[in-house]
């Protein structure tokens, strides 16, 4: 599976769109800030959306066309499935 997901520091705050492979490892990166970047840069590290992709490719396309968004569409997206804007890292799996 391959991912698209929304980052953010606070509920509506700064965010980033990335896509992974492998999103518990990748959200583990950011919370440990083990990449030097936009996201470590702004203190991006709770998982606010995601959803879940069978190919990279659908997945690069998705992540392409929501980082081409307007802020609140974003912001409309995430709301719908996290109104609290809880850190849905807590669904994944660390091993």
């Amino acid at each position: 599976m391959f991912y698209v997901y929304m980052i953010t520091n606070k509920p509506c705050g700064t965010l980033y769109i990335g896509q992974t492979d492998d999103l518990a490892r990748r959200i583990l990166e950011h919370k440990e800030k083990l990449r030097s970047g936009f996201a470590t840069r702004y203190n991006l590290s709770i998982l606010v959306w995601y959803e879940s992709y069978p190919t990279r490719s659908e997945a690069f396309v998705r992540e392409r066309r929501l980082k081409n968004w307007k802020r609140a569409w974003k912001l409309e997206l995430i709301e719908k499935t996290n109104p609290k804007w809880a850190d849905l890292s807590n669904e994944l799996s660390f091993m």
